[in-house]
């Protein structure tokens, strides 16, 4: 999962490469916000594949077979719901984009271009999440790995093609991650039906819809993981227009070191996944000791992984920096804040690594008001000490990141049994 996971910024990079090389600055400037809008939406609902995940790996440790059809069935409805809602009102986001947006007209344009093509892999995309999610849940790590190996594989050639081959420039790189989504949903569905039958889950031909009542734990599950990914992604999107505003050089050497920070994040997922799935097995069969045993493993994990992208960024700091930009005066400005992502690794591995535990246990709620501590900490840091800046930016992100590990940690300490096993 770690390796199939770093293949995602990968695909982002290509992005850029193939599009760089056209003749105009707009089609770049067009595909990263294009892209960006994209995937601020999907990642909003990134609770599919969370629910999905904690709710079948409870069945799976409980061995409650019309549970784990269930988990796959219930959410793969609401993705489908949730498809045609952003299919529809899509005209009417694209509007808001553009009033919200400070760019020029010509990448306002292409980016345009780019979300009306993409938005429609929407269906494949948050169907994907699902049996992403379904495979996790049921200890099938290779599943996974194959369809984001396939997906991105295929999303890279058809860059090429597309773009420097046939020359459809932005709707190229659009038309691209669609064929990738359904293509990859094609064989996920393939996958999803062999897992069934080695699951003995029924015949496909004999099954009824879920009842109603059954979604009452699932939309209570998403409510509480969409709030808190949306502060995530407040708190994202906050240092990215703040720090706008202190000068270009200044907003592009945080997005370079941010971008450190995001390929942390998709390498520290693949425990997460599994952290995940090893706590609802456990919650589902209500073992006690498999759950302590876990958070042993994942605290050595987490203390080692913290450590090494430390010493990482510490050591090879400038050199990784110059890698992605040449410019002098983005790469100086970059070095100056270099210390804060020194110590974001150490600060924020936890929270990545305890999410996998309340996701898990579908402990949406705690989930919830955490981020929301953490969110007003955030938001009373930067209030304090914006008086410094950018570093105030930084400040309250690390103060951020702690605050999610520590009010993910601290009842777990005192009362595992009672946090999870409920």
């Amino acid at each position: 999962m770690i390796a199939s996971n770093l293949t995602i910024p990968l695909l982002s990079l290509v992005d850029t490469a193939v599009v760089g090389h056209l003749d105009h600055a707009w089609y770049l400037g067009g595909v990263a916000l294009g892209s960006s809008v994209i995937s601020l939406l999907f990642l909003l609902l990134g609770f599919l594949r969370m629910s999905t995940t904690g709710l079948t790996a409870q069945a799976f440790g409980a061995a409650d077979k019309p549970a784990i059809r269930s988990g796959l069935l219930q959410g793969a409805i609401v993705a489908l719901a949730l498809a045609l809602l952003l299919l529809l009102l899509h005209p009417v986001v694209w509007p808001l984009v553009q009033w919200f947006s400070a760019a020029g007209s010509d990448v306002l344009q292409q980016a345009g271009i780019y979300f009306h093509v993409r938005i429609w892999s929407a269906p494949a995309a948050l169907l994907n999440m699902v049996l992403l999610g379904w495979f996790l849940g049921l200890h099938n790590a290779r599943y996974p790995m194959w369809l984001l190996l396939l997906g991105q594989s295929i999303n890279i050639v058809l860059d090429i093609v597309f773009v420097l081959g046939l020359g459809w420039n932005v709707a190229g790189v659009a038309a691209a991650s669609v064929i990738a989504d359904y293509s990859t949903l094609l064989v996920g569905l393939v996958l999803a039906r062999r897992v069934w039958q080695q699951q003995k889950l029924g015949a496909l031909s004999r099954l009824s819809l879920p009842q109603l009542s059954g979604y009452g734990r699932l939309f209570a599950l998403n409510r509480d993981i969409f709030i808190r990914s949306l502060c995530l992604q407040l708190v994202f999107v906050f240092i990215a227009f703040r720090g706008a505003a202190f000068g270009d050089n200044i907003v592009a050497a945080n997005a370079v070191l941010i971008t450190f920070l995001m390929l942390v994040s998709y390498a520290l997922d693949g425990f997460a996944y599994a952290a995940e799935a090893m706590t609802g097995k456990a919650v589902g069969a209500k073992d006690h000791n498999e759950l302590h045993q876990l958070f042993a493993i994942l605290a050595q994990w987490g203390l080692l992984l913290g450590i090494v992208f430390s010493l990482l960024f510490w050591l090879g700091g400038p050199a990784l920096i110059s890698v992605l930009t040449s410019i002098a005066v983005v790469q100086t400005t970059a070095e100056l804040y270099l210390p804060w992502l020194i110590a974001l690794p150490l600060l924020a591995v936890w929270s990545y690594l305890l999410d996998g535990i309340y996701i898990g246990a579908t402990q949406g709620r705690a989930m919830r008001n955490s981020m929301l501590l953490s969110f007003g900490g955030f938001a009373l840091c930067y209030a304090l000490t914006q008086s410094a800046g950018n570093h105030a930016l930084w400040l309250a992100l690390c103060v951020f990141m702690l605050l999610r590990g520590l009010t993910l940690a601290w009842p777990l300490y005192r009362r595992t049994a009672t946090v999870l096993f409920k």
